[in-house]
């Protein structure tokens, strides 16, 4: 009983400190407009500390949990604030953070505001016990290069985690990120990666960055020979996503990534081969132009999103599949490849009849199978029937008539539905109850999608 009474009574100790400090925490938090001066800091602090009798470093971790505006106020009113400000660990700045919305209504009344704001509170940080930066001027305009230079070298030091550059929209990626700053010591604790609209030229100035997972390039200048020398010394990356990035005309894993587990490309209209040979690259998500795939794919999720190109479902039928023959998970969207214009000649139910043999190769691992805005074309057909017959482990087929559009409400609010589009969702159902119903396993879960009854009898 003596036992259970102390553990009772040390769990209502610690609950009642973190109640003091949360109470803390909100009491400071709520300070606004507080002037910054000696006597007033003082005279604050006594008040602040009177509550509790705390050791610095329990100072220094409340002040690390506030919100960068309300860290900033609590320093203005307490020297022992003021004294782990100066070694704030979350230095996050975009118009958001600091505010600057509802103060300036000019796009370089802004930027001018966002700098100087940066400027005063980088030049007053020692620089150290940085954990996280983030630089957002996406909506800013003319943000010089010294400056930022000046600002990643004042808060890049050794600790840091998480770093995040964002420049403006319109600075054409001119600005060239400093990967001497990513070398010895500053290398060895970043985690997390993230550029935006600059470029990355110097990558044999990087040390290794044995502690990197995360890699996240948008709309950055970099070459396909520079981007390899840069994941060569990410050996502990887990996730890479390429966005925008126009110079990539080869994309080259090396087998030395062996934590790689993701990789996003979008939108990158120069690339035209990506060749892995990362041993657990298990999750691909791409759009844009159809590439080449090449290596050792052991790919499990593959999603592919080609808006602007025919004939994707023929290459997913006759050569993707035989690429990713572990595949688990295929998504393929195509906006072209449903227009009723390229397909009208296609038709399942043309003169050409006859479903087309596919090459023989078994798919055993693929799980589930779903095409939105399936039609009557005669390729989607083949396709469907392929995958019934060479898969052993499908659990589940859908197949959305319906081009994926909403759902119809049983509020009586329809989708409106073009008349073409509802005499194609017929068509389309006629093709599955001909060609695909018989050959559905009774294991597989089989979902058709169609418009619904009221948007059917709008056409006779």
């Amino acid at each position: 009983m003596r036992f259970l009474s102390s553990k009772r009574k040390r769990q209502l100790q610690r609950c009642r400190r973190q109640i003091r400090l949360r109470r803390l925490i909100s009491s400071v938090a709520k300070i606004k407009g507080w002037p910054c001066q000696q006597d007033g800091s003082s005279q604050n602090d006594k008040g602040i500390r009177s509550g509790l009798d705390l050791p610095e470093d329990i100072f220094w971790y409340i002040h690390a949990l506030m919100p960068l505006r309300d860290a900033a106020r609590a320093a203005c009113v307490s020297h022992a604030f003021l004294q782990s400000w100066r070694c704030y660990p979350y230095l996050i700045f975009s118009k958001e953070v600091l505010g600057l919305e509802e103060n300036a209504f000019r796009e370089a009344e802004i930027t001018r505001d966002l700098i100087s704001k940066v400027d005063h509170i980088l030049q007053r940080h020692s620089g150290i016990g940085v954990k996280k930066l983030k630089l957002d001027f996406l909506s800013a305009t003319n943000v010089d290069s010294s400056s930022i230079d000046s600002w990643l070298h004042r808060a890049v030091t050794p600790g840091i985690e998480e770093l995040t550059l964002k420049l403006p929209l319109d600075s054409n990626a001119e600005y060239s990120f400093p990967c001497s700053l990513l070398s010895n010591r500053n290398a060895n604790s970043i985690r997390d990666l993230q550029l935006s609209f600059c470029a990355i030229r110097s990558t044999v100035d990087l040390g290794c960055l044995r502690t990197l997972t995360t890699l996240y390039l948008y709309s950055v200048r970099i070459t396909g020979s520079e981007l390899e020398c840069l994941l060569s010394n990410s050996l502990s990356l887990e996730w890479l996503t390429m966005v925008g990035c126009k110079e990539i005309v080869w994309l080259k894993i090396p087998c030395l990534l062996k934590r790689l587990h993701s990789l996003r490309v979008n939108e990158c209209k120069m690339l035209k081969v990506i060749e892995s040979y990362a041993p657990n690259l298990s999750t691909i998500c791409f759009s844009g132009h159809v590439v080449q795939m090449l290596g050792s794919l052991q790919v499990k999720t593959l999603k592919m999103s080609c808006f602007h190109q025919c004939n994707i479902l023929r290459y997913a039928g006759t050569k993707l599949l035989c690429i990713v023959p572990n595949v688990e998970e295929l998504r393929i969207s195509s906006r072209a490849e449903i227009s009723q214009d390229r397909m009208k000649h296609a038709s399942v139910f043309g003169d050409s009849a006859q479903l087309r043999q596919m090459p023989e190769h078994r798919h055993d691992t693929l799980k589930k199978f779903k095409i939105y805005g399936f039609c009557s074309a005669k390729s989607l057909v083949d396709l469907t029937c392929h995958i019934l017959e060479t898969t052993s482990s499908l659990k589940r087929v859908k197949l959305d008539t319906s081009y994926g559009y909403a759902r119809c409400y049983a509020s009586g609010r329809c989708y409106p539905y073009y008349t073409e589009q509802i005499m194609e969702a017929r068509n389309a159902v006629l093709a599955v109850e001909t060609y695909i119903m018989g050959k559905v396993p009774p294991t597989v879960k089989f979902n058709l999608v169609q418009p619904c009854s009221r948007c059917r009898a709008l056409v006779p």
